[in-house]
Order: C-alpha cells, then structure tokens, then sequence
C-alpha cells in the first residue's frame, strides 16, 4: 500500500543525505522482547516510508503461520538515530541509521496483533480515553564480564567495585563514559550513571518521557550498551542473575499520569504522601494484578532467581514511602511534577511494550474500579516472619515462572493487556521455557548430589 510522504519522513530523508546514511536498519521486537532488524540501502528509505519493507513473519518467534506470512514494517520517522558505534568504527565510510517499525499485516494494512508496539499504543488509547498520557523512567541495571580467549562471555567481572564506588575498584568508568557517549549522540537525556551493589554490576539513569518513547529506548539502550562494551572486548548482559548469591538486576520502572491540561494526575499535595486518590488507586490495581503481572515483567525462570529475599529485591506485595523492601516505592518529589509511584519488581530481561502496558493496563483497572490501597508499609518486610506478614496481609510474588504463568492465565486484565494473540503466544512460549528447565540437571544438583547418593 502507497502513502505520501510525510512531512517528518521528509525531514528524516533530508538528514539522511545531510549525514551521509549509507544503511539504514529498520527495528522491531518479537514478542519475547528481541530486537529485531532488516537493513535496507539508505536509498530504499523513501519506499519504506512510503510502501513499508515487506518480510517473512514465520520466521519471528510468535507472529505467525507459514500460510500467513507476509508481513510489512512501517518506520516511525520520529525514532530516525544515527549508531554511534558504525560512525566512530568508519570515520572515512558512511554512516548508519536506525528507524523503529510498527507491524502492518500485509492482506488488510492493520496493524498486527501480535506487534509488541501496538500492544503497547493500545494501552495508551485506553489511558487516553480515561483522560491521561502515561509517562515512564526505568532505572535499567546491567553487568559487564570479561571475555575469553575465543570471544565468548564469561561470568568474570572486570572489576571488585560496589555501590557508589569510584576507581580502582570500579574499572568500568570508562566504558560507562562511552556508553553514555553514544546514548546521547542517540538523543538520550542522561541523569546519572554509577556502579551498583554488586561486583561488576552499573545502572545508566535517562529521562523520563511518554511510555512508548521510554519503551523504543529501553531496547535503543540495551543495544547501545552490548555494542559499546564489545569495543572494550567485554559482555554486557541484563541477564537478571547472572552470578548466584550477590544482588540481581533490576528494571525499577517509574509511572506516573498526567491529564490533558498537564497536571500531574498522581499528586495532591495535600495528601500525607503527597499522593492523590488516583495514584493509590492505580497503585491498588498493581498490587492487586501482582502475581500475574510478574509473568511478563520477569519473564525468565533466572528471574525468579533474583526475586529471592535478602538481595535488595522485592518480593512482597506492599506498597512503601520509605524502604525498599516493598513491590512499590513512592519516591520523594521536589515538585508536583515529579509525583510518580516506583515499581521495583520489574526486570531487564523483559518486553518493554508488553511490561508498560500491562502496569498500566493493571493501574488503570484500580482506577476505573476505584480499589482502596492498602496502608503503606513502613518496616522492613524482609525482617517479617510469616506470621507477621499474614497479619498486615502480604502476599509474595510467585516464587518460579511455572507459578506466574499460572497467575497470567487466570487474570483477565492483564490477558486483555497483551491481547489474544500475544498472551496465547507469550503463554506458549513460557510454559516451553519453564518445561524445559524442569527437566534439565543443574551443575548445583551434581555437585550435591552425584556423589553424595
């Protein structure tokens, strides 16, 4: 199908003759959160924002049949970035670009169902419908291990560093200042960056934005990150627990609504908290789709290796002003616009789209059903016995992936967040996942076992 050519595509082809583009990769994310890329001469650019690219979606995890294969991407002209590392590596040679694509099937031009992207505009219609624009900030952590002599990773950290910890213990500065280099040559807002708790162990804080931005740079930074890290010959992993019994890797997400007058929705000074009834209700619907939830913002069996007491990770079903034992933390405001509610549980290996638009799908529910928060916990949960804990009535997150999907299926909000086609698919696959690792034997279990039995 032809379109004119917008004005903003305009401006991108007028950039790309202007910095001398000579490829263009055009991006999209299957269902299980894996960018994706077909790279097209840049003299292809105007068909594809005219025609769209056309490509094999049974060959994407999740999409589609081999009988219904055709599928067609059609560029955001407003996600159009230079790669920072192509143009540092080919000084002399052009360079090249990056656009993120919507799915289009190819037999009704609409957009695909199965599209992560349009799961999450989804979620955004409906928060739009409601009278708010969602705003998001995640707080993405990662680890940088060294690699072996054939290039492999390793989980060899390249350094001993730790929380807020400056050189010669955190030997990664460098690489973080790189990282930060090319983030921005990328049109990031970078707040701060440092090591964390563990070894080996940094976090990249950007600004926040509208929640499908947000979700075009968590996949934008994922990249980044792994491409300017090789250069410094090591491994970037977001993997969330890559090395057992030191803190994991988290994805803290911060939320916040704004209505069409932009006022922040979420703050009513007022309020002892400084939280308005919208905000609590919102969060009431997040703690209320918790253990569901959890199948898709920690999507892999590791994740539940990292939401374990005693790591900094939550895993109780509380809300929170002050600590960070609870699933949710209302962090300090300086002004009203900075109002947000934090939720702590989320982590990197998972689809952006799909995690935003289930926490929002799951908010607005508390919302339009006005659920009564509970009273925000102040003590350590992690200090609680169960005994406790059932008295001031906290849940706990599922404790493995089998237990979350369990919890997906049987919630119909967050179902109707991911759509038919995706949850069946997401389901699908997560259930292979956890049937594959129950079967598997794990070097812990010969060690304990092999010659003890």
């Amino acid at each position: 199908m032809t379109s004119e050519l917008s004005d903003e595509a305009q401006a991108v082809l007028d950039e790309i003759e202007e910095k001398n583009v000579d490829f263009l990769r055009l991006q999209f994310t299957d269902i299980l959160g894996t960018v994706k890329n077909v790279s097209v001469p840049a003299d292809q650019a105007e068909k594809a924002f005219t025609e769209g690219i056309y490509f094999d979606g049974s060959s994407i995890d999740g999409f589609v049949r081999i009988q219904e294969s055709d599928m067609r991407l059609v560029p955001d002209p407003s996600t159009f970035a230079l790669l920072p590392w192509r143009s540092r590596d080919d000084i002399d040679g052009g360079a090249s670009a990056r656009l993120i694509c919507d799915v289009h099937n190819t037999s009704t031009d609409a957009p695909f169902a199965g599209d992560p992207r349009g799961v999450l505009q989804d979620a955004l219609d409906r928060a739009e419908e409601m009278g708010y624009t969602v705003n998001a900030a995640p707080e993405p952590e990662f680890f940088l291990f060294e690699e072996d002599e054939d290039g492999r990773a390793t989980t060899k950290t390249n350094d001993a560093g730790g929380y807020f910890d400056l050189a010669p213990k955190d030997l990664a500065s460098d690489v973080r200042r790189d990282i930060i280099y090319g983030l921005e040559e990328m049109g990031f807002d970078i707040e701060a960056s440092h090591h964390e708790v563990a070894q080996g162990q940094h976090e990249i804080n950007f600004e926040y934005d509208d929640a499908l931005s947000t979700a075009d740079n968590v996949g934008t930074f994922r990249s980044v990150v792994r491409a300017i890290a090789a250069e410094h010959d090591l491994h970037a992993t977001f993997m969330p627990k890559p090395i057992p019994r030191i803190n994991g890797s988290g994805m803290h997400t911060h939320i916040s609504l704004f209505t069409e007058d932009g006022e922040n929705a979420f703050h009513d000074g007022d309020d002892e908290f400084d939280l308005s009834e919208t905000a609590k209700q919102f969060t009431a619907g997040i703690l209320e789709h918790a253990p569901a939830l959890a199948a898709v913002t920690n999507p892999t069996v590791n994740s539940y290796k990292r939401l374990v007491p005693g790591y900094e990770a939550p895993v109780y079903v509380a809300w929170s002003d002050r600590n960070r034992s609870a699933l949710i933390r209302k962090p300090a405001a300086r002004v009203p616009a900075a109002s947000r509610i934090e939720a702590r549980f989320p982590d990197p290996s998972c689809n952006p789209y799909l995690a935003f638009a289930a926490l929002i799908h799951a908010g607005l529910d508390g919302i339009e059903n006005e659920l009564d928060c509970p009273d925000p916990v102040r003590e350590n949960i992690y200090e609680f016995d169960e005994e406790k804990r059932e008295e001031y009535g906290i849940d706990t997150l599922p404790t493995n992936l089998g237990e979350a999907v369990d919890a997906l299926e049987e919630d119909e909000v967050v179902l109707d967040a991911l759509g038919p086609h995706v949850a069946e698919k997401f389901v699908e696959a997560k259930r292979e996942e956890f049937k594959d690792y129950l079967v598997d034997v794990s070097q812990w279990e010969l060690d304990r076992y092999l010659e003890t039995f």
